[in-house]
């Protein structure tokens, strides 16, 4: 019931801010209310991730950190955000920004001492946006860890730095610095990447891009009219054929995850993410080549799309991802392909 009334919502608001539509406007309405991934309705939580991305890449970026940050404070008990926060969850870790993070209530009061942040975090997508964060962070014996902080100044820092991509420019991916910013840790050490949230919430990376694929299908299909030529039709064929095969990948990944909640999700979601970036690629290809020149100068959604999907794409990692999926087949007593 919950994913219809999202759904419902969603679709009222499309119609009602069109592209215009922002973050605060799906969390005032409660469609970030999602199922939890692992709970059983894994699809339902992935179709509302998708239908965002098929309106607006930049926002679904957004929407998703915003969701993720959501899952991983239910996943580690924390307590409730406050009513109408958004969020950003702020995880990479590029060497040259890092977060310390020092301990300032009682180190036994682990999953809720209170601690304070310093240095930049790289990234920040939506940070202009954003009410607070889950961020990872070093504390002082070097264990990686987490924690939820609010972003406000003067501790937190907004600026221009680090972004300066024409794909997926909304999302306003910067620098943000912390000077002895209050938070409070979540969890224990290592917590982040050793939850089961981990590869499941990276597996629904892959709807979002599932669903930039589909926004530009449909914009495509749109553009085709009703009396397309042979080449137009095998372009529109191949996109059929390739949004098939990673929608059956996405139902069976999520599938697979309701079903084995607890355990890793690596290979799944290595699997998925490099099935749908595939299709997606594909998509783009035949997609341009059915409508021409045309939308991608005159229709500004195309054209945003066209260019926001390959950006938000390379949040893959290509070969290595391949390479990591392959190693997972040779660590197998017996080869995992079957019908």
């Amino acid at each position: 019931m919950l994913a219809s009334v999202t759904d419902d919502a969603l679709a009222r608001l499309q119609q009602q801010h069109g592209t215009g539509l922002t973050l605060a406007h799906l969390v005032d309405a409660g469609v970030d209310q999602l199922p939890l991934p692992g709970t059983g309705r894994t699809l339902a939580r992935w179709r509302v991730l998708a239908e965002v991305a098929a309106h607006d890449l930049s926002l679904a970026k957004l929407f998703e950190g915003h969701t993720d940050a959501l899952a991983i404070l239910q996943e580690l008990d924390a307590p409730a955000p406050p009513r109408g926060s958004r969020w950003g969850t702020w995880c990479a870790e590029p060497p040259d920004a890092r977060l310390t993070m020092n301990t300032v209530g009682s180190a036994a009061d682990v999953g809720g001492s209170h601690v304070r942040l310093s240095g930049t975090k790289a990234w920040c997508s939506g940070a202009a946006a954003a009410t607070h964060a889950v961020v990872s962070c070093w504390n002082a014996g070097g264990e990686p860890c987490l924690a939820a902080v609010a972003i406000a100044p003067p501790h937190v820092a907004i600026t221009g730095d680090g972004w300066h991509a024409v794909g997926m420019a909304a999302s306003g991916s910067v620098d943000v610095r912390f000077d002895h910013a209050d938070a409070r840790q979540l969890g224990r050490p290592g917590d982040y990447v050793n939850r089961p949230g981990f590869w499941q919430g990276g597996a629904g990376i892959a709807a979002c891009w599932f669903g930039g694929a589909l926004g530009i299908a449909r914009m495509t299909w749109q553009a085709s009219g009703k009396t397309p030529d042979a080449h137009r039709l095998a372009h529109l064929g191949a996109i059929d054929v390739a949004l098939g095969g990673g929608a059956a990948v996405l139902r069976e990944t999520a599938a697979w995850i309701d079903a084995h909640p607890k355990e890793d999700a690596r290979r799944a979601a290595l699997r998925v993410r490099l099935v749908v970036e595939h299709a997606a690629n594909e998509v783009m290809h035949h997609a341009g080549r059915a409508v021409g020149a045309g939308p991608m100068c005159r229709n500004p959604r195309f054209a945003r799309a066209m260019a926001d999907l390959p950006v938000f794409l390379r949040q893959s990692h290509a070969e290595r991802d391949l390479a990591a999926l392959g190693q997972q087949m040779l660590d197998g007593e017996t080869p995992p392909w079957m019908l």
